[in-house]
């Protein structure tokens, strides 16, 4: 996509947003019903109810573009511009009460990020990054940080059961060189990283719907997001992940993750 993102797009996510976010706060340390997916991957009526939300507002305002949800399946995901939406990344966290999940919501133009918010709704923290203009948070710009080696490096992956074989030890072999490395984070680690306390998240083993909303945050705050092959991420990416605050960082990090 040439040039920003039409400011009509960029509010109706900002909509989207806005009706999924009271949904799961509503729920959130609530004893609701949790459900196993056919990957055995936890789903509860938060994340359905909000996706619905907001589906149902692109069937309204866009009934052209296509949609691909996590909860709901795929439409017309070879239009123009598709959809992505995670209602809850991190259902593991929200289920257990820990406020770090988050609402993803990303636009695709052309099968490439062009728009994505991270909505946090206990905290009230939303991310926002769309092509032609600074990321923000709760409309506030933000900047990724400088550092200078991987020795000073903060590290986030979410857990060890995504660097599953041999990747395992490529993954191992990033966190010893790190100053500081945790696992965690889900969604709410990249946000971090776009406002300037992390350098480094690494993962494996992402869907779209995980990795979509990502992108345009962390390349607005001036930051680097690509696959492990340093390969820009898209609707065909092979679900690994490489994002960074410096370029130097990222570099850095893939010598070690291409070992």
């Amino acid at each position: 996509m040439a040039g920003s993102v039409p400011a009509e797009l960029v509010a109706l996510a900002q909509s989207l947003a806005d009706a999924a976010r009271p949904i799961a706060a509503r729920y959130f340390r609530t004893p609701v019903t949790v459900d196993d997916k056919s990957d055995l991957s936890p789903v509860t009526i938060a994340d359905r109810e909000a996706e619905t939300a907001m589906r149902t507002l692109l069937a309204r305002h866009v009934p052209s573009h296509g949609v691909f949800g996590e909860e709901h399946g795929a439409e017309r995901t070879d239009a123009e511009y598709v959809w992505v939406l995670d209602p809850i990344d991190g259902t593991k966290a929200f289920i257990t009460g820990l406020p770090i999940f988050g609402t993803l919501i990303a636009l695709l133009h052309r099968g490439v990020p062009v728009l994505g918010i991270i909505d946090q709704p206990i905290l009230k923290e939303r991310w926002l990054g769309a092509s032609g203009r600074p990321s923000t948070l709760n409309d506030k710009p933000i900047k990724v940080r400088a550092c200078a080696s991987l020795d000073k490096a903060y590290m986030y992956s979410t857990a060890p059961l995504m660097f599953a074989g041999p990747i395992a030890k490529r993954h191992e072999a990033l966190a010893e060189k790190v100053k500081l490395f945790r696992w965690g984070g889900d969604c709410y680690a990249y946000g971090l990283l776009a406002a300037g306390h992390v350098d480094l998240v690494v993962e494996n083993s992402l869907k779209l719907y995980d990795f979509a909303a990502l992108a345009p945050v962390i390349k607005g705050a001036g930051g680097m997001i690509t696959d492990w092959q340093g390969r820009e991420l898209n609707m065909h990416s092979d679900g690994s992940v490489l994002a960074a605050g410096d370029p130097a960082i990222h570099r850095a990090a893939a010598a070690v993750l291409a070992d």
